[in-house]
């Protein structure tokens, strides 16, 4: 059997991740001396709290190699391959971390690790594509043949570039946004997009929602919450509308 890793900047629900049966690795916060893993025993806005009483930015760190060896080896033990998703090797050191539990445990045959070359949802969209497949019966080197063809997402060549800046009120710049990558939008792999947000207002993230839906276009409108560390680096009210773009 295939099992399905990913960190946990993939920012995917527990909804979804229950559903595709997928194993999460958290990262780790650093608010001061006191050290969290991010989606366990902290929250984004508790987060936030810390920052506006300090006047500073948290610190985040990689997985631990303990963590994943933890994780990894009653599945190895019993004969299953591990497929594993990392944040983008040019953001944190977490696939790197993967690489040397899965030597550790001289399971590299059978621990298989992708630099996602993306962050939050991005990562998560490749997470389920290759949980599908998994489900189908599809064999590993299938599965990651398909997915290192690497089908474009809105990050690009592993690293965040802005390539347009907004100005004025942010329902306003976010609905701006969306607009101007309608065409891509519709370019797109019909069957999921993500609306992904760091805290932003309830109606803002309503009306993406609301012109998404109007495109019908899309099979399924998930909306995620950021988790704790791309939400430490993108700070609130960042949102994102994450897809697949058809080749």
């Amino acid at each position: 059997m295939i099992r399905i890793f990913s960190d946990s900047t993939c920012d995917l629900s527990k909804e979804l991740i229950e559903r595709y049966d997928i194993t999460i690795l958290p990262l780790h916060i650093l608010l001061g001396e006191e050290e969290f893993l991010d989606g366990v025993d902290i929250t984004p806005d508790e987060i936030y709290k810390w920052s506006d009483e300090h006047k500073t930015t948290p610190k985040t760190s990689a997985v631990s190699i303990e963590d994943v060896m933890k994780a990894a080896e009653p599945y190895l033990d019993q004969g299953d391959e591990i497929i594993s998703f990392s944040i983008s090797d040019d953001m944190s050191t977490s696939g790197n971390v993967m690489h040397m539990a899965a030597a550790e445990l001289e399971a590299e045959d059978r621990f298989h690790v992708i630099n996602s070359a993306n962050l939050s949802t991005g990562i998560g969209l490749l997470v389920i594509e290759a949980a599908i497949m998994a489900k189908e019966g599809k064999a590993s080197e299938e599965i990651i043949t398909k997915i290192e063809e690497h089908p474009k997402i809105v990050v690009e060549n592993g690293a965040m570039n802005a390539d347009k800046k907004y100005r004025g009120k942010i329902a306003a710049v976010i609905m701006a946004y969306v607009k101007d990558i309608e065409e891509d939008l519709k370019n797109a792999r019909p069957d999921r997009v993500f609306i992904t947000h760091s805290g932003s207002d309830p109606k803002v993230v309503q009306e993406v929602y609301d012109y998404l839906e109007g495109l019908h276009y899309f099979d399924e409108i998930c909306i995620t919450r950021a988790g704790g560390v791309v939400s430490s680096h993108c700070g609130y009210g960042t949102l994102g509308v994450l897809y697949i773009a058809n080749e």
